[in-house]
């Protein structure tokens, strides 16, 4: 969040990507801070898969991820 924060700061846009498991504590320190930022959240867990399952993940994220890019 804070990294996301200081880009859109500087006026460049920033996506937040998590896994699910942090859909509520990115919503609780979005809050915390004041900022909302752009979030694409794909499936957890992510540390036990595959090179070929985190390619799967980024691929069905990207256009997400652009959108909200673009969105800002």
């Amino acid at each position: 969040m804070h990294d996301i924060a200081g880009l859109e700061g500087r006026g460049i846009p920033g996506v937040g990507v998590a896994s699910t498991e942090f859909v509520q504590a990115a919503a609780a320190q979005s809050q915390s801070l004041g900022f909302d930022p752009a979030m694409v959240f794909v499936p957890h867990p992510i540390q036990d898969r595959t090179n070929d399952e985190l390619r799967a993940l980024a691929d069905a994220a990207v256009d997400q991820i652009l959108r909200s890019i673009s969105a800002g």
